[in-house]
């Protein structure tokens, strides 16, 4: 496993991010795994070379955090850990708990570092655009946990290129901490990204993690037929084009002896838009996998034909996941 700088800071991570969404409370999701079964996954990402993890509050009510911040801190020095965790999402009926308020981020980042036992985050990442609170409210508050030294890094995910970089803006404009990573979904059935999000980060020097390599399972299998259970996001693949591309993965991944997993992550990782893959997993083999993938090369030929039938489709982020249930291919 390589570590590579994360955007412009100094900041060394592994090539690949190991999303720790699965893992918590099968309460939360049916799919998420227990403790007992968590355990061995992430002991697995340690010996593969894996020190990013990735966590949300939300993720299984909290659970989430103390299943994996406690055991992978039991497993590893702390310092050899890079640990990022989110804030957002309703956590209780509570209106005040949910959302960018300067009062619900005082309030989430102490539960966080109380749940996963660390007196610090290194990256605090914001889990969608609130519209309801002022920018300037979110970002003083985001930067009075970096001055209480609670956060080393802010990071920021699913939202308009707009709006992260008025964020950013703010951010600079009042000598606050601005945002140093974009954390969103991206794949070769999934590109939206590239338009103005990637060039926007790019010119930053903004570190970009990238989430659902797989779209949401959609190319895991032979002719994108895999379904998963995991959110609505699923289903805003499927369609004509996005079958074509799965057919043409699993066309590529055959002639290459490698499986369609393999050929999707790795025209994620090796895209000429540096990210971060971030890796969902509820087996060792999953993460095996994913690792493998970093060694497949594909050439310029087989990026072509992967991409050729691409067309521009909806966005799809947290403010228009539930107005449109499928985000479809325009002509």
């Amino acid at each position: 496993m390589d570590y590579i700088r994360f955007g412009r800071t100094g900041l060394k991570v592994s090539q690949l991010c190991l999303g720790t969404m699965s893992m918590g409370s099968s309460a939360w999701k049916g799919w998420v795994l227990d403790e007992d079964a968590a355990i061995p996954l992430l002991r697995r990402a340690l010996d593969l070379g894996i020190n990013f993890f990735d966590m949300a509050d939300w993720y299984s009510a909290g659970r989430n955090e103390e299943v994996v911040g406690r055991n992978l801190l039991r497993m590893s020095e702390r310092e050899r850990l890079v640990l990022a965790t989110k804030v957002y999402y309703p956590m209780s009926e509570d209106p005040n708990d949910r959302g960018l308020s300067r009062k619900h981020i005082a309030t989430a980042i102490d539960r966080s570092l109380a749940r996963i036992g660390s007196d610090y985050i290194d990256l605090y990442v914001i889990h969608a655009f609130d519209p309801d609170t002022p920018v300037e409210e979110t970002m003083e508050a985001l930067h009075d946990t970096v001055r209480a030294g609670k956060v080393r890094y802010l990071g920021a995910s699913t939202m308009y290129a707009w709006q992260f970089a008025k964020m950013n803006h703010v951010a600079a404009k009042n000598g606050w901490t601005p945002f140093v990573n974009m954390q969103c979904q991206y794949n070769v059935l999934y590109r939206e990204e590239e338009r103005e999000m990637f060039p926007y980060c790019r010119d930053q020097g903004i570190a970009l993690t990238t989430f659902s390599p797989l779209a949401r399972g959609f190319l895991a299998r032979a002719g994108g037929t895999a379904r998963t259970a995991h959110d609505i996001y699923q289903e805003f693949y499927g369609d004509e084009i996005d079958r074509e591309i799965a057919r043409r993965v699993l066309e590529v991944a055959t002639r290459r002896g490698v499986s369609t997993a393999h050929v999707a992550m790795a025209w994620v990782a090796g895209n000429p838009n540096q990210n971060i893959p971030i890796v969902g997993a509820v087996k060792a083999a999953h993460l095996d996998s994913a690792v493998e993938a970093l060694g497949v090369r594909l050439d310029d030929g087989d990026r072509s034909y992967l991409e050729a039938p691409y067309r521009p489709r909806d966005e799809i982020n947290d403010q228009n996941a539930v107005r449109r249930p499928r985000a479809l291919h325009t002509p």
